[in-house]
């Protein structure tokens, strides 16, 4: 038991340190809430995507922020788009093409990558980038990676750890949307 209390005192602890009042943080969400609206007020979607854990995410995301926060989302994570785009373009591509499809300037990506690194999401942002689409990271690991110099709104944390990085970058992205909402309690309907 003891040794259980020592890894969950860590582990909370770690997961605090994430949620603890932090200015630039703060500044951070309220440009992305900022982004989002203004994707909105452009007749815009958000776009999140993601790879495993972090496609979840990403899929979570999308459906509160359409049904709650009433902007328009999506999110590319269906199976039969990505193994049409992998199979044609390769998987490092498909999510850029995906983007290419059903992208448009008044868009906004979200791009969530704990290491920053995986090529598909880096591919992704690039096709964004070139048709004029705003773009939030969410990432961690090393603070070298190359996902978190590539956003308009870069959001990292400091952590190697799978489970406190998704868990953080879900926090945040949720935090935005009740920022839109207004409110951190709301029925479900």
């Amino acid at each position: 038991m003891a040794a259980d209390t020592q890894f969950l005192n860590d582990y909370f602890g770690r997961l605090e340190t994430f949620a603890r009042p932090n200015d630039a943080v703060f500044e951070q969400l309220a440009q992305v809430r900022d982004l989002w609206v203004r994707s909105k007020n452009a007749g815009g979607k958000v776009i999140f995507i993601g790879n495993g854990g972090s496609a979840g995410i990403a899929s979570h995301l999308a459906i509160d922020l359409g049904k709650n926060g009433h902007i328009p989302a999506a999110c590319f994570n269906d199976g039969a788009q990505i193994t049409c785009l992998s199979n044609d373009y390769g998987f490092e591509n498909w999510i850029a093409h995906a983007l290419r499809i059903q992208g448009k300037p008044e868009d906004t990506l979200v791009a969530i990558s704990s290491s920053g690194g995986s090529k598909n999401i880096l591919n992704a942002v690039e096709q964004a980038r070139k048709m004029g689409i705003s773009v939030t990271t969410c990432s961690a690991m090393s603070p070298e990676n190359p996902l978190r110099k590539l956003g308009d709104v870069n959001l990292w944390a400091d952590s190697h750890a799978y489970n406190i990085v998704e868990t953080v970058h879900q926090f945040w992205m949720m935090a935005v949307i009740d920022m839109i909402i207004g409110k951190a309690e709301y029925p479900p309907n």
